[in-house]
């Protein structure tokens, strides 16, 4: 019966004149999710997002998989249902209600719980919303083998919508939710400093989510790191791009800078000065390659450099802003949010980074910056070895990543 679904947003119905912009960046995202799908499109009716195929038939079992699979990673749509079109007439409706509620009740299951939930759209039909839910429960009680289940407005176990538009009308049970937010794509791109952690994946995600189109930088120290730790953030990489169109990872070794810190500056504060330097090295390629902000997974108060303090002294590193989208959140919010997207377990195996070369072994948990930037000028060379660092780093497209 399934032949298109029905998208729901919510925050964008909230905009303005620029509603439509943000409409059409959601659908780009949903087409780009079923590209692989020959002959079916999505489009926008009035409020809702639409997907059918171009014939008009019934989806197949591996049409409505790879629909499902799609859909659950296109930021700015909230819910979706496999709809069942038919013409906008009552008759037509309650047959089809009939049809559709034969294939979810079972006869012989007692204490079935079962509701209507209708909108109408077009006020020109015959019935209002409540009365043609009132009509189709009685429809369908009506029919011999349908008097096991019992009404509840309130916790149905099963859920019957029908929606009443200009055009058509849609049959469809279940709800299926999404990740809502923005799309991706309706805010400008950032650059997201993304380790092989936990933390940081999920801040990249959340950026998306609320409509920003992630680049990554990632640090390492080769031959002090091994192969793994690129290869690790490599896989994270390539996951998160699969909730947006496109988005490259930056690999930068850091080594060269670290030695340095190791000869020239006190151990304690070896951390937030490689922290300064990162943020410097970001802003160079951010400002190079047209990303408007960077984004880092900090959380207030979770390790030495993320201290309050320790925050503010990185913060005036650079003169570019600064997103935190985990600053306030509880360590298994963020765990929460990995598993729930899938990165949680990429991130799971330990590997060496780059913020464990030369770790100091009591890091300074409230730098201040007079002292900082005072270690800052003992490097040789300062800014001219972060320039050079930042032009030898290797880029690799979303293709190649």
């Amino acid at each position: 019966m399934y032949n298109c679904v029905i998208g729901r947003y919510h925050e964008i119905a909230t905009k303005g004149n620029n509603r439509i912009m943000f409409e059409r960046t959601l659908l780009d995202n949903i087409r780009h999710q079923l590209r692989n799908l020959e002959g079916v499109r999505a489009g926008r009716v009035r409020g809702r997002i639409w997907i059918d195929r171009a014939d008009g038939n019934a989806f197949t079992d591996c049409e409505r998989a790879a629909i499902a699979d799609g859909l659950k990673r296109v930021c700015g749509l909230c819910s979706y249902s496999f709809c069942a079109r038919i013409p906008a007439k009552l008759e037509d409706i309650e047959k089809g209600a009939v049809r559709l509620a034969k294939m979810l009740l079972d006869p012989e299951e007692d204490g079935v719980t079962f509701r209507i939930r209708a909108r109408r759209s077009d006020k020109r039909f015959p019935l209002r919303s409540h009365d043609l839910e009132i009509d189709l429960v009685t429809k369908i009680a009506e029919e011999p083998d349908m008097r096991s289940f019992s009404i509840d407005l309130d916790n149905a176990k099963i859920t019957l919508g029908v929606e009443i538009r200009d055009e058509f009308a849609v049959l469809y049970t279940d709800s299926v939710k999404c990740i809502g937010g923005l799309p991706t794509g309706s805010n400008p791109r950032v650059l997201s400093l993304l380790s092989g952690g936990i933390d940081s994946p999920v801040a990249s995600f959340l950026m998306m989510k609320r409509g920003a189109p992630c680049d990554y930088v990632s640090f390492h120290s080769a031959p002090y790191t091994p192969p793994e730790t690129t290869e690790k953030v490599r896989r994270i990489a390539r996951h998160l791009n699969r909730f947006q169109m496109s988005g490259t990872l930056h690999l930068v070794n850091l080594a060269e800078f670290q030695k340095l810190v190791r000869d020239n500056c006190e151990e304690r504060f070896r951390t937030i000065l490689y922290r300064r330097a990162m943020m410097r090295i970001s802003e160079i390629i951010a400002r190079r390659t047209g990303c408007r902000a960077l984004a880092t997974g900090e959380a207030l108060g979770q390790v030495a450099s993320q201290t309050l303090i320790n925050l503010d002294v990185i913060n005036r590193s650079v003169d570019m802003l600064i997103l935190r989208p985990i600053i306030g959140e509880d360590k298994l919010d963020t765990i929460a949010t990995a598993e729930k997207i899938g990165t949680m377990e990429l991130s799971a195996p330990q590997v060496p980074d780059s913020c464990t070369v030369f770790a100091p072994t009591s890091p300074a948990t409230a730098a201040p910056l007079v002292q900082v930037e005072r270690q800052e000028s003992l490097i040789p060379g300062y800014s001219a070895v972060l320039e050079k660092i930042a032009s030898e780093m290797e880029s690799l497209p979303t293709d190649e990543i």
